[in-house]
């Protein structure tokens, strides 16, 4: 049966007085199937005018959010987004209101509505690219959300299981989306600070596994792009065990910075997990095959062939750095070649170098042996004047994830 205005209001009224968090957020959501209803009875052309009249009916500020969400409805049946998105973040000031005067039993509907916002936000950038115009409606969704984070760590006469704190980790995940999509990810620090700085909250551990991946992805984000290797690892590694199994598109994206940060300490990835994730194996088999074999020129071409896609990706860097292990293992099969001798020509290393198609003169080969001792991929030293690499009789060609900060000494 179709739904009216007046049975709008009724059903967010009777959901008010129950304090049914869920079926307002249902209430409230632009796609849910009511909304069409609602455009039907104004013949797809709301107006605030005719709206108004039903100030006043429910209590404040629910009867302006109705208002609002039907203004919000009408733009997005009409694909204007940029003002889809304003009057839905009318929408959100006046939850708030609401909000802060309340207890965790309103989470359900700010996540909702949040979540609605940045993609609401989203498309009114889309937009505005497409046509040439200039829109900043994710920073501003970005800045709007944050009020929400505030309002979660005020919260400090609830019961500690009805408190709005158990709202912190869902919105610290979604401002750092936006910020993360507007490339302005030096703001995320303000947010982490303030999180820092508030020991009341409960630990992450008793957060829903959902808040704890996104906020451990994004934690471990920032981590890689500061180049904090060891770090980054340890929090992408708990993102991706925790992740749900079936969320393949989201162990995709942790895959693709965790990956790097494991070659750097010589794992290789099994061709098992490979081939579930198509795309994580699209941009490193050619990697993965190239420190299998030693290869460096492999591994070079590799680099050049996906230098925009790994620039897009701030991979770049890292994975030029993974050039290193893919060299080491050039330098063990020459070692294995001599049968493990403790002294071999630097000449040997040079002809392997050639073998592989990289033209370097003597000198650049000594520098390049000598930089795998000073790194700990190879224990031993030169002697110059010989033109000789002598070895450690034990472990000389360590495993790279046993070096001393194996991540951070690249």
């Amino acid at each position: 049966m179709p739904m009216n205005f007046v049975t709008y209001l009724t059903q967010l009224n009777d959901a008010l007085a129950a304090e049914n968090g869920q079926n307002i957020a249902y209430l409230l959501r632009p796609t849910s199937p009511h909304s069409k209803d609602l455009l039907k009875e104004y013949k797809l052309n709301p107006t605030r005018e005719k709206l108004s009249y039903y100030k006043l009916t429910i209590q404040e500020p629910w009867d302006e959010i109705a208002i609002q969400y039907v203004l919000t409805c009408s733009h997005v049946a009409r694909r204007r987004s940029i003002d889809a998105f304003k009057e839905h973040t009318q929408l959100v000031s006046h939850f708030y209101n609401f909000f802060g005067q309340n207890s965790g039993w309103t989470l359900p509907v700010l996540f909702s509505i949040l979540r609605d916002l940045r993609d609401l936000a989203f498309d009114a950038d889309f937009h505005a690219r497409f046509n040439g115009l200039k829109s900043d409606s994710m920073e501003e969704s970005a800045r709007t959300i944050t009020k929400a984070f505030t309002l979660c760590l005020q919260d400090r006469t609830s019961p500690p299981d009805q408190s709005r704190k158990w709202g912190v980790y869902y919105v610290v995940g979604l401002v750092l989306k936006c910020y993360f999509r507007v490339r302005r990810i030096s703001l995320s620090k303000n947010v982490l600070r303030a999180l820092e700085a508030n020991r009341d909250i409960p630990d992450l551990s008793y957060y829903p596994k959902s808040h704890q991946v996104t906020f451990r992805y994004y934690l471990g984000m920032l981590r890689f792009l500061n180049e904090e290797y060891e770090m980054a690892e340890e929090e992408l590694t708990h993102a991706f065990y925790q992740c749900h199994v079936e969320a393949q598109a989201n162990q995709e994206r942790i895959l693709t910075y965790l990956l790097p940060l494991r070659l750097l300490k010589g794992y290789l990835p099994s061709d098992l997990l490979l081939k579930r994730f198509p795309h994580v194996r699209e941009l490193f088999s050619p990697f993965v095959a190239a420190i299998r074999a030693g290869d460096i020129a492999a591994y070079d071409r590799a680099l050049d062939t996906r230098e925009k896609k790994l620039l897009e990706l701030n991979l770049w860097l890292t994975l030029e750095k993974g050039r290193e292990i893919c060299l080491r293992g050039l330098f063990r099969k020459v070692w294995i070649a001599c049968e493990k001798e403790t002294r071999i020509p630097i000449s040997k290393f040079h002809a392997s170098l050639r073998i592989c198609g990289i033209e370097v003169d003597s000198e650049e080969v000594e520098c390049l042996v000598a930089n795998q001792i000073y790194k700990g991929f190879i224990r031993g030293y030169i002697s110059h004047e010989k033109q000789m690499m002598v070895l450690a009789n034990t472990n000389a060609f360590p495993k790279p994830v046993d070096r001393p900060a194996a991540l951070n000494f690249l």
